[in-house]
Order: C-alpha cells, then sequence, then structure tokens
C-alpha cells in the first residue's frame, strides 16, 4: 500500500470520529425562522417587535454555540399574514410574533387576546401570563399545536382620517378596523360599519378611503406611518379598551423535534425579553402622541366615564358572544374577569 493510500485510507476511518466528536455541533445545528408582519429594522433600531425578534435570534444562537441558529423574516416576507398561525400547526413555519386575535377563525379561544374592555392596563395584562387564564391559554394553545414562547401586550389607539373617534356616539357611520371578531361587534353596535384586514395593510385602506378610521396598537400606528393620513389620534397612552396579545410564537411540532436543552433556551430567552417588549410598547404609547401631534393631528386620551361606555357595549355584545362560542371559550372569559 503506497503512503498516499494508506493516507487517505487513515482519513476517511478517522472520518467518522471527527464528525461524531469534532464537527458535532456543526452536524446538530438548526436553523429556526422567524416570520412577522411588521417593518425591518436593525436589534437597535426601528419597531419594537422586530427588534425583539432579531434580540431573541441572536441570544438564542450565540448561547446555543451555534447549535440552533435564528433568522428573521419581517414584513411577511416569508409568508403572508394570515397564513402565519396555520403554517406554525402544522410544521411548516418555525415561529412568529403573531397577534393573537389573528388565529381566531382557526382557534376561536384567541380571541380572548383582544377582548374590548377586559383588559384595560398593563398591570392587568402582565398578570395574565402566571393566572389561571393565562395557563389555560397555554394549554389550549400546545393542544392546537402552538407554544407560547415570549408574552408580550400592547395598548392601541385610533387613528381617524377626518373626525375623532372617541365615545360610542362618534362611531356612527363610521368604516372602522378594529383588529378583531370582538372588536367589530363593540364597533357595529356603536354604529360603525367594520373591516377585517392585518395592521400592515391600513395605510392603503385609510388611504383609499376603503376605511375612515384604524385601531390598532401605538407602534403600529407608528410603524405604519398612519400620521401621514390622520386628523385625529385617540390615544391609548391613559386608558384603552383595545389591549392584544402579541407573542412570539413557535411550532410545538418544530419545538418537540430539539433536544431538551435547545427547549429550555428558547423558553428562557422567550422570558427574559418580556420585559424588552413591555418597555417598547409603553414607550410607543407616548411617542405615538408625539408623532401624530407634530403631524398636524388632534390628540385626545380616554376619560373613565368613556371607558365606562365602552366597556357595557363590549359586555353585551363581546363579552357574550364569545362565552356563547363554547366552553372553553367561557371559561377563559370567567378566568380573564378574576385578574384585576
Amino acid at each position: 500500500m503506497t503512503p498516499t493510500r494508506r493516507t487517505l485510507l487513515a482519513a476517511g476511518l478517522a472520518a467518522p470520529a471527527i464528525l461524531r466528536f469534532g464537527l458535532g455541533a456543526a452536524q446538530a445545528a438548526t436553523t429556526l425562522k422567524i416570520s412577522h408582519q411588521f417593518p425591518g429594522g436593525t436589534i437597535d433600531e426601528g419597531d419594537f417587535r422586530d427588534r425583539m425578534c432579531r434580540k431573541f435570534a441572536k441570544a438564542v444562537t450565540e448561547r446555543s454555540k451555534g447549535a440552533l441558529e435564528v433568522q428573521v423574516y419581517p414584513g411577511s416576507s416569508l409568508m403572508k399574514t394570515n397564513a402565519q398561525f396555520g403554517a406554525m400547526r402544522k410544521g411548516a413555519l418555525d415561529m412568529s410574533l403573531y397577534p393573537s386575535p389573528y388565529a381566531g377563525g382557526e382557534v376561536p379561544e384567541t380571541n380572548i387576546g383582544l377582548m374590548p374592555a377586559l383588559v384595560t392596563s398593563y398591570q392587568q395584562a402582565l398578570a395574565w401570563k402566571a393566572a389561571p387564564v393565562g395557563r389555560k391559554l397555554t394549554e389550549i394553545l400546545e393542544a392546537k399545536g402552538i407554544v407560547l414562547v415570549s408574552w408580550v401586550w400592547q395598548a392601541g389607539g385610533v387613528a381617524s382620517r377626518e373626525r375623532p373617534l372617541v365615545t360610542p356616539d362618534d362611531a356612527r357611520g363610521l368604516k372602522v378596523r378594529g383588529g378583531s371578531r370582538e372588536m367589530d361587534l363593540m364597533m357595529k353596535q356603536a354604529g360603525a360599519a367594520t373591516l377585517s384586514i392585518p395592521s400592515n395593510e391600513s395605510y392603503a385602506a385609510m388611504q383609499t378611503g376603503a376605511c375612515d378610521a384604524v385601531i390598532t396598537s401605538s407602534t403600529s400606528l407608528i410603524s405604519f406611518r398612519l400620521e401621514e393620513l390622520s386628523k385625529a389620534l385617540t390615544s391609548g397612552r391613559e386608558r384603552s379598551y383595545w389591549f392584544m396579545l402579541e407573542p412570539i410564537m413557535m411550532s410545538k411540532i418544530v419545538f418537540e423535534r430539539l433536544p431538551k436543552d435547545s427547549q429550555d433556551l428558547i423558553m428562557a430567552v422567550g422570558a427574559e425579553l418580556e420585559s424588552f417588549g413591555q418597555e417598547g410598547a409603553k414607550a410607543d404609547d407616548t411617542r405615538v402622541e408625539e408623532l401624530f401631534a407634530k403631524a398636524g393631528a388632534k390628540v385626545q386620551n380616554l376619560d373613565e366615564p368613556t371607558m365606562g361606555r365602552w366597556r357595557t357595549i363590549a359586555r353585551d355584545t363581546a363579552w357574550k358572544d364569545y362565552a356563547n362560542k363554547s366552553a372553553t371559550c367561557a371559561e377563559l372569559l370567567k378566568l380573564a374577569e378574576q385578574v384585576a
């Protein structure tokens, strides 16, 4: 046997050992893709939801020492907005920062995440995760193939093309985007017509006149540049009937394929980033007022009597409709009402 052949043979025999020991991390590397509908930026600038996904990606990649690589796809560039939830359930999409009520067509229980006037403060919202309502919602979603990785809540406001939408009386005759079936029920009872579109389609709807007022998170009001089309803003900074659960979700199929240490890392990083998400949401509640005022819009906040009027309508319409959907929905609503 020639030296060259002996060398090649030795290398060949050694190859499995190298793969098993020297390149084990490289061989085990898994790429996870996070899709979301919001504008892309950098880890330091832009929509905080995109930044949160990028911070998640960086932390998981670094702390797994490359065993997990996480890639972020903003602006629905990987997949259309409304398709993301179903794709996660099937294992066709790994992760998404996804507005929970967008999933209501497949899992009606998720509409509890944008139930008008049910959650009215960040303190109340943040208590959900550890409370019975949060544990029940987590259980329901896991049964439907979704793992909740990072809880984020956002307050919302109303951007109006012409006249302000502050009180229920103001809604009459307006075409309003509310963000969920339950929001639409409340608005219809107040006399508005409604349209169902994801928030990333709000600008076009207002621009064409298909929509007179958009109710969405403060961050989306900013990121989708609605101040360019609005003469009025009803801010959610002081109080709001619009609080949305907008968590980072993961496909349970994909999650369960990962080793236990990778699962633990993903959940740990998700929990650590929740404070960043809430700080970002609160900061945008103030920033949106400044942005709209600078653009010439009239900015108003809700007072407590007005909140009470909206809550009464919500109880008689949205809450009742939701509770009548199923025993599970009724249970979730009852548990949510226990969180003060």
